[in-house]
């Protein structure tokens, strides 16, 4: 398929901005069967993860449109505009995997710092924390463009998590009232905004249901609302993360991991991502067998450290020499 550059470059013109220019607007459109994506022969490749990620691409690139005064910035003071898509506006709509049967968010197109996802997680929602040194102790620095001057990104994230002992609700919620549909955690806190801030949390609200399956086993199911998701840098990062979480409140409460939901108000790319998406949609992905394993000595969600988490069954090593690592320009 051909992305439509005369289209954007137009919009550019017409804002008085500089022109995007691509070495190549050619790429291979994403086959599905609605499971996994499908090769030229008809064989289900990668993981649904990758699908999905094409799918969305796709979409973006062929019917995403661009913003006119975005808020961030390039380093060259350029401004950072995006192409997106609203719900409802891409062939997905929603994604869902459901983890029983070994479906995963996880992505085989580009390698995935899955440590660094999961440290940030636990910053979020088992520290609580919304402090950077202490992020820093993960071997994070990405949230350092947001330091509101004291080492701290403000009121959100982890600490609304604190402030509202979300996790601690939670857990207890679930315990007491299993069969309960108020089992929901929002780091969406008008309150806590008219406060001193970095940036408002993109992932925001999640909600946990408990599922007695005919199997006679119990699963713990999650789905995740995002208000905006910057699609080619956190897509995966996000899902994994919040699989993570799942996974974590799951053991403690002693449940299977059930199915997991992801759904996005906004998804898109920076314009200076075009090319990366283009490249994505022309790699193959890689058959793989993503699992999230968690020290079986350990079930206390607080409890929990970084090393306690992996993700096996995931040829990393293949998936850098086949599919290597981009860049990808952020707007601050």
């Amino acid at each position: 398929m051909e992305f439509n550059l005369g289209r954007l470059n137009e919009a550019k013109r017409k804002l008085g901005e500089k022109e995007l220019v691509l070495p190549t607007t050619e790429y291979k459109a994403p086959i599905n069967d609605g499971e996994t994506l499908l090769d030229d022969t008809g064989k289900n490749v990668g993981t649904k993860g990758d699908m999905y990620t094409k799918l969305i691409l796709n979409d973006i690139l062929q019917k995403g449109t661009l913003d006119h005064n975005p808020r961030p910035h390039y380093d060259d003071g350029e401004p950072a505009h995006t192409l997106s898509l609203n719900h409802g506006r891409t062939t997905t709509g929603v994604c869902t995997y459901d983890i029983s049967k070994g479906e995963s968010p996880f992505i085989t197109l580009r390698p995935i710092a899955v440590k660094s996802a999961i440290g940030e997680l636990l910053w979020i929602y088992k520290d609580a924390s919304n402090n950077l040194d202490k992020l820093a102790e993960y071997g994070i620095t990405w949230w350092d463009e947001w330091d509101i001057g004291n080492r701290t990104i403000g009121s959100v994230y982890g600490e609304t998590v604190r402030r509202y002992e979300l996790i601690k609700r939670l857990l207890e919620g679930i315990k007491k009232d299993p069969d309960g549909r108020r089992h929901i955690m929002n780091l969406w806190q008008e309150k806590e905004f008219t406060e001193k801030h970095g940036l408002k949390p993109c992932a925001y609200l999640t909600t946990f249901n408990v599922r007695h399956e005919w199997d006679g086993k119990d699963y713990l199911d999650m789905s995740l609302k995002q208000r905006s998701s910057d699609f080619c840098t956190a897509g995966c990062i996000n899902q994994m993360q919040y699989l993570v979480l799942q996974t974590l409140v799951a053991r403690e409460l002693g449940y299977e991991v059930g199915q997991f939901t992801w759904q996005f108000d906004n998804i898109q790319i920076y314009d200076r991502h075009v090319e990366q998406a283009i490249e994505m949609l022309n790699r193959d992905p890689i058959d793989c067998n993503p699992k999230i394993e968690v020290n079986e000595n350990k079930t206390n969600f607080y409890d929990m450290e970084q090393e306690d988490i992996k993700v096996t069954g995931v040829p990393r090593e293949l998936i850098k020499t086949k599919n290597p690592q981009m860049k990808f320009p952020i707007g601050i």
